[in-house]
């Protein structure tokens, strides 16, 4: 019972982190563009690009999508604050940040307080507040500890000469006396733990190539329980993923330098980024998923063509990978353990081969912004390593497809119950019958969603009707607790999300 908890605490969490995270990489894309226009070999080349308006249009997005990457551990406390609020998800965003501005402003008055010396701490201005710099880490920490508060104590009632401050209210008040706390210890305990954090991010740094094997492999192994978004979270936001000039993070370190580095410089942090994903996300799976057409029955062949020619749209263009990864898991685990060792070594010959192609995704987008356009990004290694995975993955899923006589089960009327863009009616429809498979109304306590799947806390597992999931177009089912279920829907997953939340009103 207590691993269940566990469990569903890190996987609330990991879904909870995917907020910041998809607006880090669509802010990314136009820093990406924009500064890979500004580069002075492309600007030389391209003289339209050297006109006063011109430039200044380009700076602009620049600089703009640029400031997005300093407000991450903010953007961790809003987000992990409403993510793991279980009702009036606003209030707790908004506590998520009062909580975090007190932080920074009680642990600001410890540091400058002469009491204590604390050289060895680094302090930056944040959020215009000279204070202890935590990283995302603060961040992280300020989300969970409102979302407890919040949960607790967002319906407490008082006297009817208090009660004003009774309820909602009382929210604030909690979070600001614990966080401002928080704050008056954090500069002690912060001192030993950062230089642990820098020591166990210089020892992934020093172990070279079996730490980035490691980081690939785990990265792809996580993906059933969703924990795969914490573990990208601590290497790309912390010291785990390297330091560089003060700044933390693979990710961090990557935007806020890849237009005044040169390659080589970024190289060891990009090691853990993008690139390691591209040859199985635009290559391997792909290849896998036409093995795994070519083996179905052929009454089947044609219900399965949908549903790999969507998964490897998905996988190609935009790097979501779910829905092929969860269409094998499970009917074959022995193939998803390939694939995550495949993952490790794709990240491990990205690396070897010295590719710098930054950002989160794997896809073709990242790859043309991040990879083509970039100058000493080594872009072409990606086609040179992924017709080899293509070929590897093709001939493991098929061969190993037709000695086990296995094929993907899809319903025979999957393809009428699958498209959403359709009329109200059809959407309040799929509502109802998402909700009748999650065992009806009484049963949904809390439901979120991430990047690809719906993720609903319930009262009752037995209540579940997995059939009906499957028809309303799931393309997989995990169970990381007794009272929390995901839904792997891909990336329709915020329409549905909206028709269900809609149905359930």
């Amino acid at each position: 019972m207590r691993k269940n908890k566990i469990m569903e605490f890190f996987s609330i969490l990991g879904s909870s982190l995917m907020m910041p995270i998809a607006a880090l990489a669509a802010c990314g894309i136009i820093l990406g563009i924009s500064g890979a226009l500004l580069k002075d070999q492309v600007v030389s080349a391209v003289p339209l690009l050297q006109t006063p308006v011109v430039f200044y249009v380009l700076d602009t997005l620049k600089t703009v999508s640029g400031v997005v990457f300093t407000l991450i551990p903010v953007l961790f406390a809003i987000s992990i604050s409403l993510g793991m609020a279980k009702e009036d998800k606003g209030i707790a965003a908004f506590a998520g940040f009062i909580g975090y501005y007190t932080f920074l402003v009680s642990a600001s008055t410890m540091v400058n307080s002469g009491f204590v010396n604390f050289d060895l701490l680094r302090v930056s201005p944040i959020l215009g507040v000279e204070t202890i710099d935590m990283g995302a880490i603060a961040g992280i920490l300020t989300g969970i500890i409102v979302a407890f508060l919040h949960n607790k104590y967002h319906k407490v009632q008082f006297p009817v000469a208090i009660a004003f401050y009774g309820g909602k209210r009382f929210v604030a008040i909690v979070v600001i006396l614990v966080m401002g706390l928080l704050g008056q210890v954090a500069p002690f305990v912060w001192q030993p733990i950062s230089a642990g954090i820098t020591t166990l991010g210089t020892a992934i740094g020093n172990a070279g190539a079996l730490g980035v094997f490691l980081y690939g492999f785990l990265e792809r192994l996580l993906i059933p329980t969703g924990l795969h978004h914490v573990l990208n979270g601590i290497f790309r936001t912390t010291a785990v993923g390297g330091v560089y000039e003060g700044v933390e993070g693979s990710l961090n370190i990557f935007l806020q330098f890849f237009d005044r580095l040169d390659s080589e410089t970024l190289r060891p942090f990009t090691q853990f980024l993008g690139q390691g994903k591209m040859p199985f996300m635009m290559f391997g799976l792909p290849a896998g998923a036409l093995a795994i057409y070519q083996s179905s029955p052929s009454d089947k062949k044609n219900r399965v063509k949908a549903l790999m020619i969507a998964g490897v749209a998905a996988s190609i263009i935009s790097g979501i990978t779910e829905p092929l990864e969860f269409s094998f898991m499970f009917i074959a685990p022995a193939l998803f353990l390939f694939h995550a060792f495949m993952g490790g070594v794709s990240f491990l010959l990205m690396s070897l081969l010295g590719v710098v192609i930054g950002n989160t995704g794997g896809g073709l987008i990242d790859y043309i912004v991040w990879g083509v356009l970039q100058p000493g990004s080594r872009w072409y290694m990606v086609l040179v390593v992924g017709p080899i995975y293509a070929i590897t993955y093709y001939f493991v899923f098929k061969k190993y497809m037709a000695a086990k006589n296995l094929s993907i089960d899809v319903a025979d009327d999957d393809e009428e119950n699958t498209p959403i863009e359709s009329n109200d009616n059809q959407d309040d429809s799929l509502g109802l019958l998402i909700i009748e498979g999650l065992g009806g109304k009484n049963n949904i306590k809390v439901i979120n969603n991430c990047i690809s799947r719906l993720r609903v806390d319930i009262g009752d597992m037995t209540l579940i009707h997995e059939d009906l999931l499957k028809k309303s177009g799931s393309m997989g089912i995990i169970k990381p607790s007794d009272t929390h279920i995901q839904v792997v829907y891909g990336p329709k997953i915020e329409k549905i999300a909206d028709i269900v939340r809609k149905a359930l009103n």
